[in-house]
């Protein structure tokens, strides 16, 4: 019940400052691209911030030196388990595209403010036609110098749970001729998918070392990236680092 009061008012918290953030991020449609996604992206921060004092969630960051070593722009390739993650690696990839359902644009208000940070919005319910569009403006955006952050499981999973990667995300890569970045990600202690309660923790967020792309096929690519990314999710869990504890 505790988690649950937890959850509650932070999503409480959270509208009240999101609402007049997103009319804010409106305004900010005459400056330039990178600054307009830099002031829409704060709001991530504040969020993160919210969770940390109301819910105590606090964070454990590892390898962020592999971001540069990694270059600009790069693919990043992440474990999917909570909202978290898509707050902090807008921040830490920045500036970065992320793959979203194309309604969430229509939100009122809320929508509005995501078109601010540059998104690629497809339409899930024809599949075949979304890759063609991930695929397309995800090589714009690389060539706008933008990073991609993508999923590639698709949704959010459990701790202790793995998808089927998609293959996309490395077949982007490969034909830019850029780097993979892997992110191993245990946010879904904290953060539950589906679910009101937040619950005291630390979460914790691991770069990988850059992934080449050159003389790769996207099934090589990916399977380096998801043999990385779940050896350390094992590794995390089996040697009891991720924190639930105040």
């Amino acid at each position: 019940m505790i988690n649950k009061l937890r959850g509650a008012i932070f999503y409480f918290v959270s509208a009240i400052i999101s609402v007049p953030y997103s009319l804010f991020a409106l305004t900010l449609w005459i400056a330039p691209r990178l600054l307009r996604h830099r002031l829409t992206i704060y709001w991530c921060h504040i969020e993160i911030t919210i969770l940390k004092y109301i819910c105590g969630v606090r964070y454990e960051i590892i390898g962020t030196e592999n971001i540069k070593k990694a270059g600009t722009p790069i693919v990043a390739l992440s474990k999917h388990q909570s909202a978290w993650e898509t707050f902090y690696l807008q921040l830490a990839l920045f500036p970065a595209s992320t793959l979203l359902k194309k309604e969430l644009l229509s939100i009122p208000v809320f929508g509005w403010g995501l078109r601010g940070i540059h998104p690629i919005a497809i339409d899930r319910s024809n599949p075949r036609e979304a890759l063609r569009q991930l695929k397309s403006d995800g090589l714009a955006h690389l060539k706008d110098q933008y990073n991609l952050l993508i999923f590639p499981e698709g949704t959010r999973v459990n701790p202790g749970e793995r998808k089927k990667y998609a293959r996309s995300g490395a077949d982007i890569a490969i034909e830019a001729e850029i780097d993979v970045l892997p992110i191993a990600v245990a946010t879904g202690h904290c953060w539950p998918a589906k679910k009101m309660e937040k619950c005291p923790g630390t979460v914790k967020i691991i770069f990988g070392d850059p992934i080449q792309t050159k003389g790769r096929t996207s099934r090589e690519v990916t399977d380096l990236a998801e043999q990385w990314i779940e050896g350390k999710m094992q590794e995390m869990y089996e040697n009891k680092k991720v924190n639930n504890t105040k």
